[in-house]
């Protein structure tokens, strides 16, 4: 963690309670399909958050992973280098994330580059990688690699068309929040 001391007090607890939200069963599972997703040899880390993070941190896998979802000769990240300059992984990071927005991951579902770099919310980015999977696969394009059931289903539209009659139909029906219509009440 950067140039930050230790957290004391509501910080601490703040950490901890975002901490806890961290699933290593997740971990595995994203590993897995990260690792059957991506085109080149991406290796795999040991079991833990410390070393789920370090395998991300420097941005290669990430690039490597958004490229993947990709037809070839349509990748993202054009260039993908692994380097020990912070400044140089997080901006790999950070052309993961906008590489994920372009893909349709909804703005507020992604993790901040610090989130991941400094390891201060790793849930964060499991959500974020969640989401990605998710909409790989419902995206349908033959592109994903790995178990659909990995990853929650995409709710789809359900547009309902109604009639001027029904609508008006609708207005007489009275609704059981407002109690029942039938027999005595109390009200």
């Amino acid at each position: 963690m950067a140039n930050r001391g230790p957290a004391y007090g509501l910080s601490r607890e703040v950490q901890q309670k975002i901490e806890k939200q961290y699933d290593a069963d997740l971990e595995q599972i994203l590993i897995q399909w990260i690792t059957t997703q991506c085109r080149k040899d991406v290796g795999r880390p040991q079991p833990g958050r410390e070393n789920f993070q370090n395998w991300l941190k420097d941005g290669t896998v990430l690039c490597e992973l958004i490229n993947a979802l990709y037809p070839e000769g349509q990748a993202p990240v054009k260039k993908i280098q692994a380097s020990t300059m912070a400044f140089k992984q997080m901006e790999q990071i950070s052309q993961f994330l906008q590489a994920a927005e372009r893909y349709g991951i909804n703005t507020t579902d992604i993790f901040q580059t610090v989130d991941l770099w400094e390891g201060k919310n790793m849930a964060c980015v499991q959500r974020t990688l969640m989401n990605l999977g998710g909409l790989a696969v419902a995206r349908d394009d033959g592109l994903f690699s790995g178990d659909p059931n990995w990853f929650p289903k995409k709710s789809k539209e359900n547009p309902r068309n109604f009639s001027d009659n029904q609508l008006q139909e609708g207005k007489n029906v009275i609704g059981l929040q407002m109690g029942t219509n039938r027999g005595a009440s109390q009200a």
